[in-house]
């Protein structure tokens, strides 16, 4: 059975389900951004000059940041051209991925949970990573 198309709701719902996240609103445009101890690893970015529609030139205005563990996993999320995950050379050396709402519907819901997962485990001390990795065990 195919995965359901992820959403941005899923987003919201998976990052807020994992331990000890705070959501946040971004200081000027109230732009949700969830923390791990004070760390954010998703968050919803406002609309920027680096990320633009290479038609028409435009802002992207739903453009969403996932921290990621290592520059190989941003690589494995980034350099294939069909991805929906890309960068920008405004995020050159930061270890986060990006992708666009509109393009979310292009991962299934199991791997979006991955990805945000992911995202708080790199970002989550290293005591709460492991206390939620043994979780099953």
């Amino acid at each position: 059975m195919r995965d359901r198309p992820a959403t941005e709701a899923d987003v919201h719902e998976i990052a807020s389900s994992m331990p000890h996240v705070t959501r946040i609103e971004g200081p000027k445009a109230g732009n949700p951004i969830y923390q791990v101890g004070g760390k954010s690893f998703v968050f919803f970015r406002t609309p920027r000059p680096d990320a633009v529609d290479p038609d028409t030139g435009e802002n992207y205005p739903d453009v969403i940041v996932f921290w990621v563990e290592s520059e190989a996993d941003k690589l494995a999320l980034v350099q294939d051209p069909v991805s929906p995950f890309f960068t920008t050379a405004h995020f050159d050396g930061h270890l986060s991925v990006l992708i666009r709402a509109a393009r979310l519907g292009e991962l299934g819901v199991t791997e979006l949970r991955e990805v945000v997962q992911d995202a708080w485990l790199s970002r989550a001390s290293k005591r709460r990573a492991q206390r939620w990795l043994n979780r099953g065990a």
